[in-house]
């Protein structure tokens, strides 16, 4: 019941955010909800498919974007963390405000792994300094760096313990970020099939040091070549909810470092409705790659 008056409140304090909006065609606005509860989906991604634009909803499932301008018509795409993906025709000229979307949530079974006679550690993957590189990581609501944790030595892997990100002092570093893990089966070995299917929101106490989460409880199986490990930024209250179209959002939150150790790239930059893309700067002869690490059950 509390949960329900709530939202209910958090409704009536968008309302003059939404308003704003009403009387033009421009833009879509509206909120993502779960199809049975018909409870709000925090931090859902809401991309047009054609005009490769895209926002996120904040923690109240509410989203607006643009209409498309390059075509007459365009298909808004929903992507929720652990729902199927759903497809809305828009058709620039049509009134489109305060819509619900419902989408249909994944039945996902999550199997452990099972030791049998042998022996676990932990065994750490990822990077292993506690020294930054130069530089700085930070995004826009939505957009992620995933960094592949790459199990070099072929070790028999378990459950993931933990997973860690280097956390910059600069920027807002106690901001809520959202915690993803990719399977690397996507194109060209990209970030895509979700191993973590919750919505694990964390804050870090403050910058310049690493932030550890614990995700024993979550039973997820390690792939034995390893896994992606990404920072999504997320949109944090009324103070970082904006009616500015998402070209003109200004990045904000906590800011991640680089590391330099590896001689090869293994980061990934997501972008709402423009998808996954390789980061291949090179310093010295090594990759740029974003500060993240994790400890995995190793099965001896």
């Amino acid at each position: 019941m509390q949960q329900r008056l709530l939202s209910v409140l958090a409704f009536f304090l968008f309302l003059p955010l939404l308003a704003s909006a009403q009387g033009t065609e421009n833009r879509i606005t509206g909120r993502i909800v779960d199809s049975k509860t018909k409870e709000p989906i925090p931090f859902s991604s809401i991309g047009m498919k054609e005009e490769q634009t895209g926002v996120l909803t904040n923690e109240y499932g509410f989203f607006q974007i643009a209409m498309p301008e390059k075509n007459e018509s365009d298909s808004l795409v929903v992507i929720a963390l652990g729902y199927f993906r759903k497809t809305v025709p828009v058709k620039r000229g049509t009134k489109m405000e305060d819509i619900s979307i419902e989408v249909v949530k994944r039945v996902i079974e999550l199997k452990g792994v099972t030791v049998e006679g042998g022996k676990v550690k932990e065994l750490g993957l990822g990077s292993r300094s506690s020294d930054p590189g130069e530089g700085m990581i930070q995004g826009q609501p939505g957009s992620q760096y995933a960094f592949f944790v790459k199990n070099d030595k072929g070790k028999k892997l378990g459950n993931i313990r933990s997973v860690s990100f280097y956390i910059g002092e600069h920027g807002f570093p106690r901001e809520p970020f959202r915690v993803r893990l990719y399977k690397a089966d996507g194109d060209y070995n990209s970030p895509n099939t979700d191993l973590l299917t919750e919505n694990v929101v964390v804050s870090a106490p403050g910058g310049g040091q690493w932030y550890t989460i614990d995700l024993i409880n979550y039973n997820i199986p390690a792939p034995e070549e390893g896994f992606f490990v990404a920072m999504e930024w997320v949109v944090s209250g009324d103070k970082f909810y904006t009616t500015n179209f998402a070209d003109n959002y200004t990045p904000y939150g906590q800011i991640m470092r680089p590391t330099f150790e590896f001689k090869e790239s293994r980061t990934w930059n997501y972008s709402i409705g423009k998808g996954w893309s390789l980061i291949t700067l090179v310093n010295n002869g090594k990759y740029y790659n974003a500060m993240i690490k994790a400890e995995v059950d190793m099965i001896k």
